[in-house]
């Protein structure tokens, strides 16, 4: 559950790039897409010239470029692949070369792409980080910086495979689908087919996909076995493989496709819990029981994660218009009704609003809480109890969760045909990306806002398990590539 909040260089470039897209054309309007387009440009040019590295990216760095990190501070020959790294700035860049027909924002994807598949491993997937000074410089990282990620877990470990969490691997993957799709240049035909192969082999037969792949079990740590092998919905791993292969199916036509999708989808059916808790956790483990993660992620049942699953089932009703996928919503959506928090539980850690748990103990639905003390790594621990207090400020223990929307949406999925609900699913397709309206205004403001190198330089929030040398929360001046 990990999730980056907007940031400047590139956000102008996407603004003024809906902008564009949304086409309006009076005067004052083709005035302003020109100020678009040669704003989009400065600010491109200072990124492929000034901040990529091998044409890859990390999410921040300093003005002067002496620090730069991506979810943890990095070395200078690393770049991120997880979003909002490399994959999400490719893109950005192939969706300006869409729009505009500009060669130099092919170029720059391009850049991105190659940097991309240089870091592609031997089994066709990604990990978080490509380094390019080596697998011995990447090492060193884990040993040093990586280890001392106290609530990143999953960095404390050099495991030497790839990884589905927080989309990295499905997104390289789809980025390289576009790539070849914009002018089937064999170049990336077989870097994309890799990619395919991995994201199919690495399906458990029951329909589920593990967190990392080849499989690896061998960082047990707080008395918890790995749980990278687990079956995962932490971070919509099984939905965003599944929407990968759709994406394929879609464009490439390949029947092969099929057979992993429908037991992706059929995985939801059968992870459900039964009720009363008829909801879904983050990861199951190989006796397809809800399973513990990380340390501050117990085993339980998750109102946020059920609440996705709710949305993605819908969604594959429409998708296929078997409304298999429709039935267990309603228990699901009654349990969520039933798992309010009591009044007791709103204490001053709460925020406005909050209306579930994040995690409920399986059985007896007991409210679950994460607690955290100490200074580091080596310093301090975390617990789980029934304290509705003094939570860790990296995870939310609470949520506000609407279920009203979630309802009504079942309710029109309901009353819709198989047919109807086909046809809807049609006007989502995902290549080309969809284009919303950007008010002017916004763009004006963004544009003005831009200083004559051609970036943004903003606040940035340096919290603790980003910043391991300085441990204590602080702010910097410095430019994200985030969008």
């Amino acid at each position: 559950m990990k999730r980056t909040p907007p940031g400047l260089p590139c956000l102008c470039l996407s603004v003024a790039l809906l902008f564009i897209l949304s086409g309006n054309t009076a005067r004052a309007d083709e005035q302003l897409k020109r100020q678009c387009l040669d704003t989009m440009k400065k600010a491109t040019t200072f990124m492929v010239e000034n901040v990529s590295t091998n044409g890859g990216y990390l999410w921040h760095y300093l003005p002067d470029m002496s620090r730069s990190w991506g979810e943890m501070e990095a070395y200078d020959t690393m770049i991120w692949v997880q979003p909002p790294g490399t994959t999400t700035m490719g893109h950005l860049f192939l969706d300006a070369y869409h729009v505009t027909g500009d060669e130099y924002y092919w170029e720059a994807a391009e850049k991105a792409a190659r940097a991309l598949i240089w870091g592609q491993l031997e089994c066709g997937g990604w990990n978080y980080i490509i380094d390019f000074a080596g697998d011995r410089s990447l090492k060193e990282w884990y040993d040093t910086v990586g280890k001392n990620g106290w609530r990143l877990e999953e960095f404390q470990y050099y495991y030497g495979n790839a990884t589905f969490d927080d989309d990295v691997s499905s997104d390289a993957a789809k980025f390289l689908l576009r790539m070849y799709l914009e002018k089937m240049d064999p170049a990336y035909k077989y870097p994309l087919d890799k990619a395919i192969d991995f994201i199919i082999e690495s399906q458990y037969p029951i329909g589920g996909w593990p967190q990392r792949y080849p499989l690896r079990y061998d960082f047990s740590h707080h008395g918890k076995p790995d749980y990278t092998s687990f079956y995962t919905f932490n971070d919509d791993v099984v939905w965003e493989n599944v929407n990968f292969l759709i994406q394929c199916y879609q464009t490439l036509g390949d029947p092969r496709f099929l057979d992993p999708i429908r037991r992706g989808m059929n995985f939801y059916i059968i992870t459900q819990q039964a009720a009363p808790q008829a909801g879904w956790g983050q990861q199951y483990d190989h006796n397809m029981n809800s399973a513990a993660a990380r340390s501050y992620e117990p085993a339980s049942v998750m109102p946020g994660q059920t609440r996705r699953n709710i949305l993605d089932l819908i969604n594959f009703f429409r998708i296929t218009g078997n409304r298999k996928y429709l039935r267990g919503i309603p228990d699901a959506i009654e349990w969520l009704e039933n798992s309010r928090l009591p009044k007791d539980h709103i204490t001053e850690d709460s925020r406005q609003g909050v209306t579930h748990a994040t995690f409920y103990e399986l059985g007896n639905n007991k409210p679950l809480y994460a607690h955290r003390e100490g200074t580091s790594i080596d310093k301090g621990h975390y617990w789980i109890d029934y304290e509705p207090r003094n939570f860790p400020g990296h995870y939310g223990m609470q949520q506000r969760l609407d279920i009203e929307p979630l309802k009504r949406e079942y309710e029109r999925a309901l009353a819709q045909t198989p047919d109807e609900a086909m046809q809807e699913y049609e006007l989502k397709k995902v290549l080309p990306r969809p284009v919303r309206k950007i008010d002017p205004e916004t763009v004006e403001k963004l544009i003005k806002s831009m200083d004559d190198r051609g970036i943004w330089v903003e606040e940035l929030a340096i919290p603790d398990y980003i910043d391991v040398v300085n441990n204590p929360r602080r702010k910097l001046m410095g430019i994200r590539t985030q969008t």
